[in-house]
């Protein structure tokens, strides 16, 4: 039996799921908002979320890095009344496993159930008692805990491994990680930056070049793809790779032999290849900027890199693995974080992700001197900036949602009035517990008093208006 969580602001839609979930013999719960619904993620063990994109209080799918980051780590099944192919993609990318539209079936949505809870337990079953060494690759968010299990298994085979991410991610200390535990890790990690490729002797960089071969190749030189002999090539930012050297380097990666500018022989040289970009390859594929048939060899294995800004539980491990370097390199002991920092850190949106995390904490550093404590007022100017952006624009929020109570005096306060009595009313017989009599006592007033303000609210008071005698 499965606990089941759904995060949906339409009752007739929740209880439709709910009970559902029971016939087939699981738990579940409802919610009808956002911050409902993650409230009770963080407090239940939960197997499985059912949750929409448009709620009142925000967005499903820009709160799905944070259900999955709770204790007990769901499955996500996104179920949406708005169909959208980008929001579709953006949440498989995010790690849902499923994306129902409505109005749906109770067969095709039971079978999406089904299915993410046979694959949750798979998944405890056949987790990788390996030892991974992360080689300094911080963060335990649910986002990352995927990456790492991908990179357990990319590390074990030695098929071509596709790492994608925004600019700063870590995608070559990813894959530096999953060539530190392979079966290759005593050879070499040769590093090709595509985008740094001079285009006059790109091919003589890659493959090499014989003595002559043109003006100034004095003597040959051998070329990274065969300096890989063994190890990993590595080819960074690749969406970069131009289109001409795309179609020789993928006969290359079938083949892995190649010959060198000027030279005659064919040489062989058994690399294993991890390729990274921070570009949409697919987009770029259908514009014809980047070969299909070279996609396809990538990606036998896509490690998707989350954002900082959807692993914000990691930016206080990552700050003070970061510090504590800091400290070790300048001799110094080890200081510590004021509240207001990680207040500041976590309202900032990370562009430059991990790579900007760390270089706004040696900011820091810097600028705390001999100062045993990190201030928010130590950060880099831009992100305290940020943050006074962001608690002005939420002050402004709040002030727009709050309701405006204007009118004529005498009408507002009769309203004020009626909600008082009702409101009292209610806790009052819920104190006395039914009883007319006590009620009566409680509140200083008589029996036809009290008789008549329940009439005129509309409530009910459980016992005959009638009867002489009161328990």
């Amino acid at each position: 039996m499965a606990r089941i969580l759904v995060i949906d602001d339409d009752p007739m839609i929740a209880e439709l799921i709910k009970k559902m979930s029971q016939r087939l013999g699981h738990e579940a719960e409802t919610a009808g908002t956002l911050c409902e619904g993650l409230r009770s993620a963080e407090t239940g063990d939960f197997d499985l979320v059912f949750l929409d994109i448009q709620l009142p209080d925000g967005s499903g799918l820009d709160s799905l890095p944070k259900i999955q980051s709770t204790p007990s780590s769901p499955e996500v099944v996104i179920v949406t009344a708005y169909s959208d192919a980008d929001g579709a993609e953006l949440a498989i990318r995010s790690g849902a496993w499923d994306y129902v539209e409505k109005p749906f079936t109770s067969s095709s949505l039971s079978l999406s159930l089904s299915r993410a809870l046979q694959y949750r337990e798979a998944k405890k079953k056949d987790r990788f008692p390996v030892a991974f060494v992360r080689n300094g690759i911080i963060g335990d968010s649910a986002a990352m805990k995927s990456c790492f299990e991908l990179a357990v298994q990319a590390a074990a085979c030695n098929l071509n491994i596709l790492i994608t991410g925004e600019t700063g991610t870590g995608k070559e200390l990813m894959a530096r990680a999953i060539h530190l535990n392979s079966d290759r890790s005593a050879k070499n990690f040769v590093v090709v930056d595509c985008a740094a490729l001079p285009e006059n002797i790109v091919e003589s960089v890659l493959f090499g070049h014989e003595k002559g071969a043109f003006t100034g190749a004095d003597r040959s030189r051998e070329g990274l793809v065969k300096q890989a002999d063994g190890g990993v090539l590595f080819l960074d930012e690749i969406g970069d790779l131009p289109l001409n050297l795309q179609k020789a380097f993928l006969r290359v990666l079938q083949d892995r032999k190649f010959r060198a500018v000027g030279g005659s022989r064919e040489i062989s040289s058994d690399f294993r290849l991890i390729a990274a970009t921070n570009r949409n390859l697919e987009e770029m594929e259908k514009e014809g900027k980047f070969r299909s048939d070279l996609l396809f060899r990538l990606r036998s294995i896509v490690i998707d890199l989350p954002p900082l800004r959807n692993r914000h539980g990691d930016i206080k491990d990552i700050a003070f693995h970061s510090l504590a370097k800091l400290c070790e390199r300048h001799d110094m002991p080890m200081k510590s974080f004021s509240p207001d920092f990680f207040e500041t850190m976590t309202t900032y949106d990370w562009p430059g992700n991990v790579r900007e995390l760390i270089h706004a904490v040696e900011r820091a550093f810097v600028a705390a001197q001999n100062e045993p404590t990190l201030f928010s007022k130590h950060l880099p100017p831009h992100i305290r900036v940020h943050m006074v952006r962001h608690s002005l624009r939420s002050a402004r929020a709040d002030e727009q949602q709050r309701p405006v109570k204007v009118g004529k005096f005498k009408d507002l306060r009769t309203m004020a009035m009626s909600r008082f009595e009702r409101e009292y009313l209610s806790d009052l017989l819920e104190l006395a517990g039914g009883n007319i009599l006590q009620a009566c006592q409680i509140a200083g007033l008589s029996r036809p008093r009290l008789y008549a303000l329940l009439q005129k609210n509309r409530i009910r008071s459980g016992e005959p208006q009638n009867q002489n005698k009161f328990s």
